[in-house]
């Protein structure tokens, strides 16, 4: 007997004999599915030598929400978040924080030493002229970031299934499921940036978001515990008490204003209707209308927003780590140190050291791991305004020259301040 024939199964073997009526007779019903031919076309017939994997590759977005999808707690997840994130609204506004935060950082650290170089140097008229465009640089980000913010609250467009009152909105409104939703949003929004921005400043990215998106009288950091709070509130009056009145003007904007009560709306929609500052209303359609002939300073934030992840190869956009080399870092977006062949012998051990040598070096890396704040990525250059721009504004009082869709964000972002 044959190994094919241990294998070999007879005609009538696996199944039974049944009575057909149409054809008046028995049939024999086998058991056994039905045996697909393989199609040659459905796998790679090339050996398996030739497979060659990329090493070439760049960080982008999805990267950085798979890390925090899969180490954020099972029981703050739910498949209607992660759905959110993954909407075309809820992928430009992440990029559009993204933006806001690596560019306020940047913003704040050049201010600061700018306000060191006063002792030894002079203010001059000529000084505003750099303070100007950055303070409209912040603004524009700002207003890219409401847009998509209030297409969230309201509910609009690919945000329908996630409205508090339904997709029609005609359900009974669930204030409370809304809030802990949100909430919960914003807080993995935050965790996006964070590890986009190489893992620093989680703080000053927290109380800025909070800032923009709800304003400091419903900001949810003051939430967790009240000493907490009173120490940020704390520090928080002392920076602004040290803080020169031309710094704040360029880090708020000319569009800040202090309300109290339920008159308070938050800065992203004192950015929208603000009579102080002209906008583009090309801002409020960016990267969702298609505008002919873009400058290059809207043709950038359009990537920046909307673009994909092969644009922002192909035209060097590099914001945070999104863009940079896939192999600087490890498997958790972490940077991975620099290898060098004088630490370690050949054979892989590592030398031994004394103890004096030991402390001393710890010593000297804890204290240069402080003194060091350079960036761990390189810094956003965004594009000058042109003269040409400067036809497309238009004061928020003048809305006839606003399309389809500006008109219904500038509307929809009239929301009342408890949900702003």
């Amino acid at each position: 007997m044959t190994e094919d024939d241990d294998f070999h199964i007879g005609l009538y073997e696996n199944g039974h004999w049944a009575w057909n009526d149409n054809l008046e007779q028995m049939i024999y019903v086998s058991h056994r599915h039905p045996q697909e031919e393989e199609d040659t076309l459905d796998f790679y017939m090339a050996p398996t030598s030739h497979m060659q994997f990329r090493e070439d590759v760049d960080l982008v977005e999805q990267d950085i929400k798979d890390i925090v999808i899969y180490t954020a707690p099972v029981n703050f997840l739910s498949s209607r978040l992660i759905n959110m994130l993954h909407t075309p609204t809820g992928e430009r506004f992440l990029r559009a924080l993204v933006l806001y935060c690596a560019y306020a950082l940047q913003v704040t650290d050049q201010m600061v030493l700018r306000n060191l170089e006063l002792e030894t140097k002079i203010r001059t008229t000529d000084s505003g002229i750099l303070e100007d465009e950055l303070r409209d640089n912040l603004s524009d980000i700002r207003v890219l970031v409401a847009k998509e913010y209030c297409v969230i609250l309201t509910g609009a467009d690919d945000m329908k299934p996630f409205h508090h009152m339904g997709p029609l909105k005609d359900k009974r409104s669930l204030p409370g499921k809304d809030a802990r939703t949100f909430d919960i949003f914003i807080r993995l929004c935050i965790q996006i940036v964070y590890l986009a921005l190489g893992r620093r400043n989680l703080h000053q990215i927290e109380i800025e978001t909070h800032r923009i998106l709800k304003s400091e009288a419903f900001n949810a950091n003051e939430s967790k515990s009240r000493a907490r709070a009173m120490k940020v509130q704390a520090s928080q009056s002392k920076t602004q008490q040290k803080q020169p009145a031309f710094i704040q003007d360029v880090i708020y904007g000319k569009c800040f204003r202090r309300h109290r009560g339920v008159f308070t709306h938050s800065p992203l929609l004192n950015e929208i209707f603000c009579p102080a500052r002209p906008v583009d209303y090309r801002m409020l359609g960016l990267a969702v209308t298609k505008y002919p002939q873009l400058t290059p300073r809207l043709e950038f934030l359009r990537m920046v927003l909307a673009g994909s992840d092969k644009d922002l190869v192909e035209n060097n956009i590099i914001v945070g780590i999104i863009g940079m080399p896939r192999d600087l870092f490890d498997i958790m977006l972490r940077f991975l140190p620099p290898t060098s062949t004088n630490d370690k012998s050949k054979s892989g051990v590592i030398p031994r050291m004394s103890a004096a040598k030991a402390t001393a070096s710890r010593a000297s890396s804890m204290s240069a791991k402080k003194s060091t704040h350079a960036p761990t990525y390189p810094e956003i250059v965004i594009p000058p305004k042109r003269d040409v721009e400067y036809e497309f504004q238009f004061y928020n009082s003048q809305h006839l020259f606003l399309s389809d869709y500006s008109v219904v964000v500038a509307r929809r972002l009239k929301t009342p301040a408890s949900h702003a």
